[in-house]
């Protein structure tokens, strides 16, 4: 049975080799299962989740992130050297008090508007059904009307100019920005999009929110790109892309042999 849904990470997965996407998503076989790092980005996620919510005081910042980290840990198949673990406990300590000054030095009057918001909206442009399945980390709102749609993302030190502007980067705020004023009912004219790294080994700002375009033509192209890739499913195709064969999981397994 075709999935009714299509999720942003199926959909850069799908673009990347379709074959790759037909083993995990209709074979259920696991691909990346995550490391130490998806793991710390999880963590800090939670933390922005629910300090937004305002369910999460500062104090209990380290406590939350120190918890939902080891949960993390435990997921894993290969656990980190301890050192790795000490180090990035200290290195969120660095991250926690800068995230809503960043916030408040970007928008000085603000209110969140919501946290981990959950799209599931129609494809409106397919001839058959399918959703757009997503989470927004966080939206603001402030006192002109517009929305500001912010994405968190960990990393290291940070991204260069050509991660900044990457299409099958920035397609995710395109289309979560989408699918957002349609659910609203909102004008994209009053939406904005950012993207919120929060570096682990920065020596400063460890915090650096902003914004990413995208205008009509930006969502048009993000729009092709889903609704092209919903089709080829829908026909059942799924040919391997061997260009992105040196980094697939399942490169010279039973599963693929190229």
């Amino acid at each position: 049975m075709t999935k009714q849904h299509i999720s942003y990470s199926e959909l850069k997965i799908f673009t990347e080799c379709p074959y790759k996407w037909h083993l995990q998503y209709e074979k259920g076989l696991s691909g990346f299962t995550g490391n130490v790092y998806t793991a710390f980005g999880t963590a800090i996620h939670s933390v922005c989740e629910q300090s937004a919510l305002g369910q999460l005081a500062e104090e209990d910042y380290p406590a939350h992130f120190d918890w939902a980290f080891l949960e993390e840990l435990k997921k894993l198949d290969e656990k980190p050297p301890a050192k790795m673990i000490v180090d990035m406990r200290e290195q969120s300590r660095s991250i926690f008090d800068k995230v809503f000054p960043a916030l408040q030095s970007l928008f000085p009057d603000y209110e969140v508007y919501s946290s981990e918001e959950t799209l599931y909206e129609p494809i409106s442009e397919l001839k058959f059904n399918r959703f757009l399945k997503g989470f927004i980390d966080l939206v603001v709102k402030t006192p002109d009307g517009k929305y500001h749609i912010i994405d968190w993302k960990s990393c290291s030190w940070g991204w260069d100019m050509k991660r900044k502007s990457e299409p099958m980067t920035t397609y995710q705020l395109t289309l979560y920005k989408k699918f957002f004023c349609e659910k609203h009912k909102v004008d994209p004219e009053m939406v904005e999009t950012y993207f919120g790294l929060l570096k682990r080994t920065a020596k400063a700002d460890n915090v650096e929110i902003f914004r990413v375009t995208s205008g009509t033509r930006k969502t048009t192209n993000a729009t092709k790109v889903l609704t092209n890739a919903c089709n080829l499913i829908n026909k059942g195709i799924k040919v391997k892309n061997r260009n992105s064969c040196s980094r697939c999981p399942f490169n010279h397994t039973e599963h693929c042999t190229r």
